[in-house]
């Protein structure tokens, strides 16, 4: 049976090292955000859909991305004060043991993000999640916005190279000089949550989605209610 549920802390960050983000009193307000998505051949086995047909994960998760860049667009279309909102953005996915960036980080390109996830169709290989956690890490880390995210979207425990549980922890250790908040929030969609255990007690955010439905209402719960506006209120499990 598949464990549903949330447990949210945020997570502290302090880096070290000359080359790391800029001096704190020159960032600026903004979103910064690393989606992790799971591309590993796991994302082929089959989950209901919104419609109670069985559907390969990749494509239902494909869908997901796509809602995710009209709700950031949305978000940073609406402006405040006349002045809009500041969105940096980067997709990394699996590649030979550990991370690439399918879309560079930078400002946010919801058409870039929408293209992408309307023409992947390849899902292959394990699943290294610590290593892919590390390299979104450090991208928002390096961005100058105030507000860093870290969103992985996975079906399956690490299978290739360390931990997640291990990197957060080098991640955290990065610290002293400038002080930076980072939330990392995990998706364990058609995974026991319990898989995660491990960056649960460091300070993620884990929720449990079983199919597209719950999936759907998660992912729009940590956008609206933590990525985008923070807050700090749980949503009603269903």
């Amino acid at each position: 049976m598949k464990l549903f549920r949330l447990i949210t802390i945020p997570i502290v960050v302090a880096l070290l090292g000359a080359n790391v983000i800029p001096d704190s009193a020159a960032a600026e307000d903004g979103v910064a955000v690393a989606i992790v998505y799971d591309t590993s051949g796991s994302m082929k086995e089959l989950v209901k859909d919104d419609a109670g047909k069985f559907t390969p994960k990749y494509l239902i998760a494909n869908r997901a991305l796509v809602a995710i860049a009209n709700h950031i667009q949305t978000f940073a279309t609406n402006s405040v004060a006349g002045n809009p909102r500041k969105i940096q953005a980067g997709l990394f996915v699996f590649q030979k043991g550990g991370a690439h960036a399918a879309l560079p980080f930078g400002p946010f390109n919801a058409a870039a993000l929408t293209k992408w996830a309307q023409n992947f169709s390849t899902p292959d290989g394990g699943t290294p999640l610590g290593s892919a956690l590390n390299t979104a890490g450090h991208a928002v880390l390096n961005s100058g916005l105030t507000r860093k995210h870290v969103l992985v979207i996975t079906d399956g425990m690490n299978t290739v190279g360390p931990s997640p549980a291990l990197t957060l922890p080098k991640l955290q250790q990065e610290a002293g000089q400038q002080q930076a908040s980072v939330a990392v929030h995990f998706v364990a969609f058609d995974v026991d949550a319990k898989v995660f255990e491990g960056v649960k007690k460091l300070g993620a955010t884990v929720v449990g989605a079983a199919n597209e439905s719950q999936l759907n209402t998660q992912l729009e719960f940590i956008l609206e209610k933590k990525i985008l506006l923070e807050a700090e209120e749980p949503p009603q499990k269903k």
